[in-house]
């Protein structure tokens, strides 16, 4: 590839991402405009799939249900309409697409959270007291 391509590529990605992954209940604050106004719209769901690893055309694949209905969503990951992407819980999974609840309702479409261990407890209690120094 071009070293000038690649460069602007650098450039644009974002550097203040979380490590996620496929599992992770995400909550994803996206740019939306409307009209002539623009404001951020939160959209909080499972991670169904990851595609381009952590280069500048990765995306992502959120899935929740609204009103009974299945809600998929694409979002580029470095994209300047994703103003940020919280992990709010480690998802415990066994495949890289989690398509299949696609086809699943109520308590079997839903992913068994993370258990930490005792080396997890700390390095969460840590990275805990890290941020609340750093405010």
């Amino acid at each position: 590839m071009n070293p000038m391509i690649q460069a602007l590529n650098a450039k644009q990605m974002k550097q203040d991402l979380p490590q996620f992954r496929v599992g992770d209940t995400v909550r994803v604050h996206f740019r939306v405009v409307e009209g002539e106004k623009e404001r951020i719209q939160v959209f909080e769901g499972v991670c169904i799939g990851r595609k381009g690893g952590e280069g500048p055309n990765a995306t992502f694949t959120v899935r929740r249900v609204a009103f009974g209905e299945g809600v998929e969503r694409v979002f580029p990951l470095h994209s300047p309409r994703v103003e940020k992407v919280e992990v709010t819980r480690e998802g415990k999974v066994r495949r890289a697409k989690l398509y299949f609840l696609r086809e699943r309702v109520g308590k079997s479409a839903r992913v068994k959270a993370k258990q930490l261990g005792v080396r997890g407890l700390a390095q969460a209690a840590a990275t805990a007291e890290d941020e609340s120094a750093a405010e």
